[in-house]
């Protein structure tokens, strides 16, 4: 803004220095002119005078020399009979120049001319005298554009120094002005009373501020909702434009292997190292949504891709990562659980129906029809339990949706346990001990039963005989730890991973033969997880096991 000021006062003060210098010499040499003329005319009337008075012999070479004025007398024929300044004889004759005329005709003449050459102008003024010759008074001064020549030197000088002088007062001025403005308080700028010039503009400033400052706190909020939102979301979220990464939340770190504030603002092909991820961005790119499934690590992800277009034109990518590990193993359990019911229904089913199609085609002797009738009713009644056992995993898997929770007493529950299964242990030649403390568990009653029982039940179906099962229950501070272990055939350490799975059976003969359904430990695994109670297993070959449940005290 300072230069813009200096370099356009100091073109304007050259200008007007010119300008005046000009019309001042227009006008000087306008009045000069004029007195120049007034004086020839002047001077010639006295000339006409004193040669009417006393002749032409009166102007001789003295008076010549006591004027500038050029004085020259012609004949009536035209010829010069005297000249101040030249020799007559050297002249040429007179009777064509139009102030002789003019004079002869009129009685006076003026004519002015102009000399290119010499870049000056002569005046002449002629009269007529009473002999009717002529009498002409001529002055020579220099033109308007060479008397304004000999002063330019002077004028550039002039102007030189105007325009130094111009610019040192600009500047201190300018530098005066601008230092309120260096000072203006731009987020309040109704406060400022610099000049009233500017108030529209601070006027203006403020609305604009105020607008800044709504807009600014909702992208605040959207910034706020976005993060809340993607943030804590389990799917991966990365956003990208044609060339660079843009945003992603914490599941697309993870999934990524990365830290977000060194890849935003990255090219994509540095933070995307996944060559299926790439993939999908770049149909993305192109403009076209994709799906994919990845298997990273020990996860699988389904990844989708979708353009965004602004203008109809494709400015970058939204990639969202889906994990579904845990959707995979479901899908695969639920196989797995459907093959194995299919088959652990059907063996029972054809038993049933193989018996009962020897009893009426009458191939059973009748003495051993009892014996056939029960062997129907014994796999009627594996076929009943594991039916009643699948209901208790499905209502598991629901998530406890509709059970009645409240405080149990695991002491009174356990004792209740040991009082259904004193027959069985009995019939097993199996001592079941019992010790514990008053403890209160906040669960679903029907399942805690099922748990301790299953438990229970296993250690007297899997133990020899003559051997104990001993249960206990402890209040460990911030846990309730109960426990049962007995002394029977124990489990391999390879079979241990796995007891808790459904269907899974260590020894399936003796399973059979002791009726399991090969679900009471997976029963158990689900009701601890719903009761957040951790399992420990400890066993070994021949040497009996030992199964805890920890419930946390806190549970509500």
């Amino acid at each position: 803004m300072k230069e813009k000021i200096i370099k356009y006062t100091s073109i304007l003060i050259a200008i007007a220095v010119l300008a005046t210098f000009v019309a001042v010499s227009l006008v000087m040499y306008g009045r000069f002119s004029a007195a120049m003329k007034r004086d020839v005319r002047h001077e010639a009337m006295y000339l006409k005078i004193m040669v009417e008075r006393e002749g032409v012999e009166a102007i001789d070479d003295e008076v010549g020399d006591l004027t500038d004025t050029r004085i020259t007398v012609i004949d009536p024929e035209g010829d010069v009979t005297y000249d101040s300044m030249e020799d007559p004889a050297s002249l040429e004759r007179h009777e064509d120049r139009p102030e002789v005329q003019e004079a002869q005709k009129n009685g006076t003449g003026e004519a002015t001319r102009y000399s290119m050459t010499l870049s000056q102008q002569t005046f002449y003024h002629a009269v007529l005298l009473s002999d009717g010759s002529v009498l002409r008074a001529a002055a020579t001064t220099d033109s308007v554009l060479a008397t304004m020549m000999s002063a330019l030197t002077l004028v550039g000088l002039l102007v030189v120094g105007v325009i130094i002088l111009g610019i040192f007062l600009i500047y201190r001025q300018t530098a005066r002005m601008m230092e309120p403005l260096k000072h203006l308080d731009l987020e309040h700028p109704l406060r400022n009373s610099v000049y009233p010039e500017l108030k529209p503009l601070m006027r203006q400033l403020e609305k604009q501020n105020e607008q800044i400052a709504h807009q600014m706190k909702e992208l605040k909020t959207n910034q706020a909702n976005y993060l809340a939102i993607t943030e804590y979301m389990e799917e991966g979220l990365m956003l990208t434009s044609r060339e660079r990464v843009i945003s992603l939340n914490q599941a697309a770190e993870r999934f990524l292997g990365q830290v977000s504030e060194y890849c935003v603002g990255k090219p994509i092909d540095t933070v995307v190292r996944i060559a299926d991820l790439q993939d999908a961005i770049e149909d993305a790119l192109e403009g076209h949504g994709s799906e994919k499934v990845v298997v990273h690590g020990e996860r699988s992800y389904q990844i989708l891709t979708n353009p965004v277009k602004i203008s109809g034109r494709v400015q970058g990518t939204v990639a969202l990562i889906l994990d579904i590990t845990d959707k995979w193993e479901a899908e695969e359990l639920r196989r797995e659980f459907s093959a194995n019911v299919s088959h652990e229904l059907k063996t029972p089913l054809m038993s049933i129906s193989g018996y009962a199609e020897l009893i009426e085609n009458g191939l059973v002797q009748p003495g051993d029809i009892p014996s056939f009738a029960g062997r129907i009713h014994q796999e009627a009644v594996r076929l009943s339990n594991l039916v009643a056992d699948i209901m208790k995993l499905s209502q598991l898997d629901e998530a406890a949706e509709g059970l009645l929770w409240e405080e149990v007493s695991l002491k009174d529950l356990t004792q209740e346990v040991c009082g259904h299964l004193q027959v069985q242990a009995a019939q097993h030649k199996v001592e079941l001990d019992f010790s514990g403390e008053e403890c209160q568990v906040y669960g679903v009653r029907q399942v805690l039963f099922e748990m301790c029982f299953n438990l229970c039940e296993n250690a007297i179906k899997y133990n020899r005989e003559g051997g104990s099962v001993k249960i206990r229950l402890e209040d460990a501070g911030d846990k309730i730890r109960w426990s049962v272990k007995d002394t029977g055939i124990g489990i391999a350490p390879e079979h241990q991973g796995r007891v808790f799975e459904r269907f899974y059976r260590v020894d399936k003969s003796h399973s059979r033969k002791t009726g399991g359904t090969g679900l009471g430990l997976s029963i158990v695994k689900h009701g601890a997880a719903l009761h957040h109670a951790e399992i420990t297993l400890e066993s070994a070959s021949g040497e009996g096991t030992e199964i805890t449940l920890e419930f946390p005290r806190e549970q509500k």
